[in-house]
Formats: C-alpha cells, structure tokens, sequence
C-alpha cells in the first residue's frame, strides 16, 4: 500500500497573512493541516508550533524505549496513540507558550490528521476544532470529522432546529482547538482505506468557500494526480471569494 500526497497552502483573496500550516511526512506516513487564529503572527506561530510538534513527537517515539509524556491507551494500537498523544503534546506547548509570552497571548488552532499503518491497512484521523478530513470512494465524497462548532453543539443538543433557526447561529464559532487550555479533547475515527481512496484534510478556508460536489469534482478530474487536485481545489476557493487562508493536503492510497 502506497501513498501519493501533495498540500497547498493559499494566503486567499482577503487576507494579508497566512496562518494555515500543514506537513507531509512519509517517513511517518503523517499528514496534518493546522488553520492558526489570534491575529497576524499568533495565529502562524500556533499552526506551525503543531505541526512542527507533531512531528517531532512522531519523530522521538520511533524508538520502542521512548518515555511518553501521557497515559498509553492499551485499548487502542500505537499509531493511534502516538497521533493522540502528539496533538496534545502540541496542544501543551502552545498553551504554555501562550501564557508566556504575550506577543501570542491567545494563539490556538485548529488541527486534522491522518496516519496509515501499512501492516494493518487502516488509516486514522484525529482533529480539534473545523480542519476537516473528506474520502472521496468509487465516486463519492464522505466528510470523516465533525466540526467542533457552536452551530453543530447546538445540533447535538437540539436537532430539529429550523433552517431559519440555524441561520440565526453563528457559522464561525468553534468550541474546541488547541492552545485554549492546558488539556485538550482529541476526536479519532479508525478508516480501512481502499486503493482508488482519496483523502483529503484542508482549512476551513477551503470547505467555507466551496460545496463538497465541487471537492469532489476537482478530485475526480484530477484523474489520480494529487497535486492536480489540490491546485484545483485551491484555485476554486480563490475564484468564489477566497475569504480566508486555504490550505489543503490530498492523498490517495494506491495498491
């Protein structure tokens, strides 16, 4: 099982700054889009702060006699752990970098990520806050993570709220990320990846500007070509108003 990956990162058509950050690791089979927020530089310095921790987290527990720094969850295998165990590694040091210093006073962001075990043939996707994880299978486009928004909290609460109710809720509010506090909650969901998948993570800046029907256009017409796919998606975001960063990272499992 093989992988094939290529990320974009866009400044977008109304921002001066990029706070988006992703990684492309390989030699961990780690993927990580990171969407910072606290204003100009906070927000940078929170996005690359995770991805750079998440992968150095990675990085120094390759070894079997690497001291983890949380609880080891026997119920879950070591790829699943380590991905958890990294975001709230980058989550700590962001926190602790936020209160230090308070140039970044505030800093957080948000974060998805995927890792693949070969052996297993399974994928994992962990995220905190609206970074988002999509399949794209045999033609169809499935969105893996749920956003931890103020919109969706309400619909977990109250799931027969008007449309004209949910319109009245803020659409932008997110209720988790990491650097908020000095712990964090991890959501992970387990994939067993078929070759022909695509998997795609991106910012909000992509998903808030185009619909899933065209994500997965974009996708389908790239005809296997990654890169192809995330120029694409990209430049459909900028073309349909480019509010905010757009950052995507797309992969397809080949056999």
């Amino acid at each position: 099982m093989n992988i094939l990956a290529a990320g974009v990162t866009d400044v977008g058509q109304q921002r001066e700054h990029n706070e988006d950050s992703f990684a492309i690791l390989p030699e961990f089979d780690l993927y990580i889009v990171a969407d910072g927020m606290g204003g100009h530089r906070a927000g940078d310095v929170a996005s690359k702060m995770a991805t750079h921790s998440m992968a150095s987290f990675f990085a120094a527990t390759q070894r079997e006699d690497a001291t983890w720094p949380f609880h080891f969850d026997p119920h879950l295998s070591a790829e699943e752990n380590r991905l958890i165990a990294s975001i709230r590694v980058a989550n700590k040091r962001i926190y602790e970098c936020s209160a230090r210093h308070r140039e970044v006073h505030g800093m957080g962001t948000t974060v998805v990520g995927a890792v693949l075990n070969k052996a297993r043939s399974r994928l994992y996707v962990a995220h905190v806050g609206d970074s988002r994880c999509y399949r794209v299978r045999d033609g169809a486009i499935t969105q893996l993570t749920r956003d931890h928004s103020l919109l969706n909290d309400y619909l977990l609460v109250m799931p027969d709220l008007s449309p004209e109710q949910r319109e009245e809720l803020p659409k932008n509010v997110i209720t988790r990320a990491l650097g908020m506090q000095d712990s964090v909650v991890v959501d992970l969901m387990p994939e067993t990846p078929k070759p022909g998948d695509f998997y795609l993570l991106c910012s909000d800046g992509l998903s808030g500007m185009i619909d899933d029907d065209t994500i997965l256009a974009s996708i389908v017409a790239a005809q296997g070509d990654p890169r192809a796919a995330a120029v694409d998606l990209v430049a459909k975001a900028n073309a349909n108003g480019g509010e905010d960063n757009i950052t995507v990272v797309v992969f397809t499992v080949a056999a």
